[in-house]
């Protein structure tokens, strides 16, 4: 089971949801949350932040380390930032934020089809999620990378 919350960015434009696999992670493991207007004004510190398409994540790495050793038995060495987010311990909701959003609109057209000619939906859709998600991993968002 995963509990899902929500961060504000820095400079409070946008915001974005997050899954903590297992229920491992606290909320207060994402400390801070930049979008790309907001952190374009930071410099990226990896020993506690995450890069993703403009997006930066910064956890609180000695709670992270501290909850994977009582939870998961593992070493506070093999806990970064990578970890959380690749592991889905502390990661995006979606394949990034605001996707539900985006596929919502995208997704419109090819529903329609539902209706009027089921075969030609299902080959629509099938389509147009291969091609959505090639064009994820091409503009480089790092959850579709592991897709």
């Amino acid at each position: 089971m995963c509990m899902e919350i929500k961060r504000a960015c820095k400079c409070g434009r946008n915001e974005a949801s997050f899954n903590l696999r297992d229920n491992v992670m606290m909320p207060e493991v994402v400390s801070g949350l930049y979008c790309p207007q907001c952190s374009s004004a930071i410099e990226v510190d990896d020993v506690t932040m995450i890069h993703d398409n403009g997006w930066v994540i910064e956890y609180d790495m000695i709670l992270a380390r501290s909850l994977a050793e009582n939870k998961l038995g593992m070493s506070g060495d093999e806990v970064d930032p990578e970890f959380l987010f690749d592991q889905g311990y502390a990661t995006w909701k979606e394949t990034y934020p605001g996707e539900l959003k985006d596929i919502a609109e995208e997704k419109e057209k090819v529903v329609a089809l539902m209706k009027e000619d089921p075969k030609r939906y299902f080959q629509e859709i099938r389509r147009w999620a291969n091609a959505r998600m090639k064009r994820l991993k091409e503009e480089g968002w790092r959850k579709a990378q592991a897709i």
